[in-house]
């Protein structure tokens, strides 16, 4: 494919970061990654969903547009494409399963605004990992703040992205099944997800690849 905006994504402990910073290094690309781990609101959510959790939704819809809106713009002519490891519509899909209805109709009210202004991916790819392989991720990466994330929150978020995806056909959606591979200590794995990147071509909406 003709590539010049790619986004890596996938559920909470997928991989997408690794596998974005990966491709940068290979490719001479522009990588762009989320800066969750400076936001105040995490840890305090995860402690107490219910109270942070629209000030949590907020603050990363604004800092997602902020650095989506400016990177992608400013092209490096020194890099051949730009690649990040998540997409702006990641806040619709978080906030719908951890905010209030009403709190949700109010903040889907500021996301469509935004939206519309944000440039949308040549490709986007899912990285799709079951359940139980998200929560032995993110046990093995030990950050403490994720140590109350449940089963049951992983689950919505996987089901918010699939519905997302079922809905919207502004670009090429390729959710890849990854339970079976290890991309980061086998090459041959890695280059099966390359190949369905960089050697293949979508069309618009989704398309479930098993390598």
């Amino acid at each position: 494919m003709d590539i010049n905006f790619l986004v890596i994504e996938g559920n909470i402990g997928a991989g997408k970061t690794t596998l974005s910073t990966m491709i940068s290094q290979k490719y001479n690309a522009k990588l762009i990654l989320e800066q969750f781990s400076d936001n105040p609101f995490l840890p305090k959510f995860y402690k107490d969903p219910d109270k942070y959790s629209f000030p949590l939704e907020m603050s990363f819809m604004a800092e997602r547009y902020n650095q989506l809106k400016k990177q992608v713009a400013d092209q490096d002519l020194f890099k051949n494409f730009t690649v990040a490891d998540y997409y702006f519509m990641k806040s619709l899909i978080f906030s719908k399963s951890t905010l209030q209805e009403d709190e949700y109709s109010l903040y889907r009210k500021f996301f469509d605004i935004i939206y519309q202004n944000i440039p949308k991916p040549s490709l986007y790819v899912y990285l799709h990992l079951s359940t139980e392989r998200l929560l032995e991720n993110i046990s093995k990466r030990g950050r403490s703040y994720e140590s109350e994330i449940s089963a049951d929150y992983l689950k919505r978020i996987t089901d918010g992205y699939f519905n997302f995806f079922s809905q919207q056909c502004d670009f090429p959606v390729v959710a890849i099944k990854t339970d079976e591979l290890d991309f980061v200590k086998n090459e041959d794995d890695y280059r099966k997800i390359e190949r369905l990147i960089f050697e293949k071509s979508y069309s618009k909406g989704l398309t479930r690849v098993i390598p």
